[in-house]
């Protein structure tokens, strides 16, 4: 901590040539990519060619420690492996100096120390994983982790929730002092695993939804070749020549602002974009809501051609509905079409009704009519008996 009254230049240039001797005596680089002293690392770590997914809602700012494997000492189950970074002077400053403190007494940090898990796996890229029986701790105080999710399978452990752990509130933002991450856990039979440490900024829906208009649109000719394609497709025995389609979001069924939807998906039906991150923000699935496949953000473009169609004049404020020609033109749903749709809806609702009514009425006749029904048997009964 800085004394009051004394100068700001003087403090820094200290603070930075301790750094340096701290990194010197940890052969490590600025970003702390190797996290102990190197006779720990040799012992308890070793840097693992393992690429973690991206995380959307982060931003990377850099490795404070490297992907790293998580190495067992001897035969026993559970086990304990220790590291140290240091933060540098811009990044404890960076820290520091953005904090959300709105509206909430909790102090939210928008650079975060980010922890990750994930399997020792180098044959595709790993998504969050704890392993079995996880504990963290920090500067020698307990890390919370996500509760696990009850299971009922006999002889299974119940596993956390998947996703990255702030570490900031327990750090300490000084580039004097380095921080401890201490981690226990229990092997794994034929399973390794890997332990990451990086500074990240925390995004908002709003951020990346000015990111994805940024990136710009998909042409509309592409999308107009893409109809093309569909409704002139020889293979289909069935013949289409036009399809019908809706501006309204699947997700929030209502008319998008900025449709959108993933290069990698080859229907036509797109959704919102900024719904879809709302969603995503609260319960990162990354999943199309059209077609169940995945839908990555770095994969998601807003579409020229549906965003040329809402903003049209052609089409009423009221009506979400389109038809797709096959020359990639369109038009709104006629309103004889719609109207005549509306009619039929009113009536099926009206028979309905009546159905119901009838059933009602049915269902009294009968048990009106249930004493008759078995008051003939009995009478017959007493006959026979005579």
């Amino acid at each position: 901590m800085m004394v009051p009254g004394a100068n700001p230049m003087q403090y820094l240039q200290q603070a930075a040539a301790y750094q340096q001797q701290a990194a010197a005596l940890a052969g490590r680089g600025p970003y702390g990519q190797h996290g102990q002293q190197p006779q720990q690392v040799s012992n308890q770590a070793r840097l693992a060619n393992v690429t973690l997914k991206s995380l959307p809602f982060y931003e990377h700012h850099g490795a404070l420690l490297q992907p790293s494997s998580l190495l067992a000492k001897g035969t026993g189950r559970f086990q304990e492996a220790q590291f140290t970074f240091v933060l540098t002077v811009q990044q404890a400053n960076d820290i520091a100096s953005n904090r959300d403190i709105r509206a909430t007494t909790k102090v939210n940090y928008l650079h975060q120390v980010q922890l990750r898990f994930c399997p020792l796996d180098t044959t595709k890229e790993q998504g969050d994983e704890f392993p079995p029986s996880i504990c963290v701790q920090v500067n020698g105080k307990m890390c919370p982790l996500p509760n696990p999710i009850p299971t009922n399978k006999p002889n299974v452990e119940p596993k956390r929730p998947p996703k990255p752990i702030d570490l900031t509130p327990l750090c300490k933002l000084s580039p004097t002092l380095p921080n401890t991450v201490n981690v226990k856990w229990a092997a794994d039979q034929g399973k390794g695993w890997v332990i990451a440490i990086y500074l990240v900024e925390k995004l908002t829906s709003e951020q990346l939804l000015e990111r994805l208009v940024q990136k710009g649109t998909r042409q509309s000719e592409f999308t107009r070749e893409l109809i093309k394609k569909k409704l002139n497709d020889e293979g289909d025995e069935i013949a289409t020549t036009n399809l019908k389609v809706t501006v309204a979001c699947p997700l929030g069924k209502m008319r998008m602002s900025n449709p959108c939807r993933p290069t990698t998906c080859d229907h036509l039906q797109c959704f919102d974009a900024s719904l879809f991150l709302q969603m995503n923000e609260r319960k990162p699935t990354w999943q199309c809501p059209v077609c169940d496949s995945p839908a990555l953000y770095q994969n998601l473009m807003v579409d020229g051609y549906f965003q040329e169609v809402i903003k049209a004049k052609e089409l009423p404020e009221e009506e979400n509905e389109i038809i797709l020609n096959q020359d990639g033109s369109w038009h709104p749903v006629p309103k004889d079409d719609s109207e005549e749709v509306k009619k039929e809806e009113k009536k099926d609702e009206n028979s309905a009704m009546v159905d119901l009514s009838d059933d009602e009425g049915g269902s009294s006749g009968a048990v009106a009519a249930a004493p008759a029904v078995a008051s003939a048997p009995t009478e017959i009964e007493c006959i026979d008996i005579e």
